[in-house]
């Protein structure tokens, strides 16, 4: 499945290859044009290439899509996707990556001895879930990256046969998962460490603000939504034939998002319509930029107050520090006895 800036292509149609010298080639391209395998009811057109590095043992897989829409103009993309198929790059890497699934097993015993112990209560607890999204993560990135090295396996085998092509799509297709993976394990994992910086007054301080500021917030979250969706149907509906950053919702999403940014051009938005273009933008800064953030701001502000104004335990690293040490203790007493 190939995705283009205005619609999807499953790649069933007509296919040829490219073989020979740069002359052949030629050749090729004028028999093409000759039997008109271009024409008007033609949709799109991709072009893959697999390239290899031998100085960085690197390949590249490269793809390029025209896209060719109703009102006769030519929407070209392109995506290239460097790959390594070595199982582990460096000895540091196999090192770290032995470290890390020794961590995985670690924290997979304790959260079995807590599903043991607390049963169904387990799951409604939200950091029970968050740490069942990192093993589970772990163990998903780990059977991707052996199936990855394998399909590694059929590539070479047919890199070292002549004249045959070789399609990256699938490949690339399981490094993509891989890397949405990895991202998902980074997300989850920064939730985890800013829980156990707990202990720093800092870090406390700030998980007290969010703990104050968390029905409000959800309550923002709503309100801020509907005035956003609002926002973007209003843009989609008045600038999607007349410009290309509002063609699709997705398109005008990240538009109304550069404009809370303030990188966004508003030129072509002021040229799509002289009355309408300044009115539903000044519209939009005034209510999501300067209500809706400074309501964020607020909320925050209120809840840090809140949290500063409470009386904080200066001593709280120390004595957290000493319950896990009696939690210890008593762990390693109940299982001489039971020896």
């Amino acid at each position: 499945m190939y995705t283009g800036e205005h619609g999807s292509y499953s790649g069933n149609g007509y296919v040829y290859q490219f073989r020979g010298s740069l002359s052949e080639m030629k050749n090729d391209l004028n028999q093409l044009y000759q039997f008109e395998w271009i024409n008007e009811k033609t949709r799109a057109i991709i072009i893959q290439l697999t390239l290899y590095n031998s100085n960085t043992k690197l390949f590249t897989s490269v793809t390029f899509l025209s896209e060719f829409l109703s009102s006769t103009a030519i929407i070209s993309t392109a995506r290239f996707e460097p790959l390594n198929f070595y199982l582990f790059s460096s000895l540091l890497q196999l090192v770290l990556m032995i470290i890390y699934m020794g961590f995985t097993l670690y924290f997979m015993y304790i959260e079995i001895r807590l599903l043991i112990k607390l049963k169904q209560k387990y799951f409604s607890q939200f950091w029970s879930l968050i740490q069942l999204s990192i093993i589970g993560c772990s163990w998903a990135s780990v059977a991707i990256y052996i199936w990855r090295f394998k399909e590694s396996i059929r590539i070479r085998k047919l890199f070292s046969e002549k004249n045959v092509y070789i399609n990256f799509q699938l490949i690339v297709y399981i490094n993509d998962i891989l890397t949405y993976l990895f991202g998902f394990c980074c997300f989850f994992g920064l939730i985890k460490f800013v829980h156990l910086s707990r202990i720093n007054h800092r870090s406390y301080l700030f998980l007290r603000t969010l703990a104050y500021a968390k029905r409000r917030f959800i309550l923002f979250t709503m309100i801020f939504s509907l005035i956003y969706l609002s926002f973007i149907c209003l843009f989609y509906l008045l600038f999607a034939s007349k410009i290309f950053s509002c063609s699709t919702l997705l398109h005008t999403t990240q538009m109304l998002f550069e404009i809370i940014l303030m990188k966004f051009d508003t030129i072509e938005l002021f040229e799509a319509d002289a009355v309408l273009g300044p009115i539903v933008l000044t519209l939009f800064i005034f209510t999501v930029v300067f209500m809706c953030l400074n309501m964020f701001v607020a909320i925050i502000n209120d809840s840090f107050r809140q949290a500063k104004d409470e009386k904080l335990d200066d001593d709280h690293m120390i004595s957290y520090m000493f319950d896990r040490f009696l939690c210890w203790t008593r762990k390693v007493d109940s299982d001489m006895k039971m020896k």
